[in-house]
């Protein structure tokens, strides 16, 4: 009823966890975006099918996944660092089964964990798109990319785990060091604040429409490193998750003060004032 697609680049260390994980599938799809470690070769051997795609953009990448024949009407979208529970598992076919055709996609609760700890509230965004009707989700934004659904998306009760920090914490600031150029040329371009409506961000119907607008709100605060820890940290809560839930506040804001020193330089750059 359910299949399984898991994008991958260089997750041999991730894959087997994942595949594990998705198991009770009977059509497991890896689209690989050009590893050069032994990824493919694990997820041959643990029977998944194998696609290789040269990357070109996140949002393209996942817009080619859904592309993929799929043996099912339903599938299952996940990183390799990512692993359905099994409450997850025996709540989809039955949510799936009592859905009228209106029914394109069903959010999911994630669950962040850092040291061991879920991250209940540090976590600033618990609740994504995962579980799509194939031909139904078209994904958009090139970074932290949005999905598109055509139709009605509900809401499941079970979550699934994100061990965002299986690789350490060097690897998660290379990665989000990648992430901050994409956001800031987003930002410099303007493109990151388009569609910045309070009244979108605050009564959207589309919880991602929603999102999406606050984030584009929040991008034109300033002191945005600071408010973001604050926020975090004291409005969240993240000071309750102990020392995993600062730690990733801290993270996240340096994140954005990144974002906010390459958007400063890019726009430096192209009034050709000296760097």
């Amino acid at each position: 009823m359910i299949s399984v697609l898991i994008l991958t680049h260089n997750e041999e260390q991730d894959l087997p966890g994942c595949l594990d994980a998705v198991a009770w599938s009977d059509d497991i799809h890896v689209l690989d975006s050009g590893s050069t470690d032994r990824t493919a070769a694990v997820a041959r051997r643990c029977g998944a099918l194998v696609t290789e795609r040269t990357f070109d953009g996140f949002a393209a990448q996942r817009n080619a996944g859904l592309q993929l024949p799929f043996r099912n009407p339903w599938v299952l979208v996940l990183d390799a660092d990512e692993r359905p529970t099994p409450e997850l598992v025996a709540e989809m076919p039955a949510a799936i089964a009592a859905a009228p055709p209106s029914v394109s996609a069903f959010r999911i609760r994630r669950r962040d964990y850092l040291w061991g700890t879920w991250l209940k509230h540090a976590q600033l965004t618990p609740y994504y798109v995962r579980l799509l009707r194939v031909g139904h989700a078209h994904y958009t934004r090139d970074i932290n990319e949005v999905v598109q659904v055509s139709g009605e998306i509900r809401q499941l009760h079970a979550a699934f785990d994100h061990l965002a920090f299986s690789k350490g914490i060097t690897h998660w600031m290379s990665k989000h060091n990648m992430y901050s150029s994409k956001e800031a040329e987003l930002l410099a371009s303007g493109e990151a604040t388009h569609g910045a409506s309070l009244i979108q961000a605050l009564f959207a119907r589309n919880f991602h429409e929603r999102r999406v607008a606050q984030k584009a709100i929040f991008y034109e605060l300033p002191a945005r490193p600071l408010i973001k820890w604050c926020y975090m940290m004291f409005v969240r809560g993240a000071i309750l998750d102990g020392p995993a839930g600062v730690m990733y506040s801290t993270l996240h804001s340096f994140y954005e003060f990144l974002i906010e020193v390459k958007r400063k330089e890019l726009l430096r750059r192209r009034a050709g004032k000296p760097l």
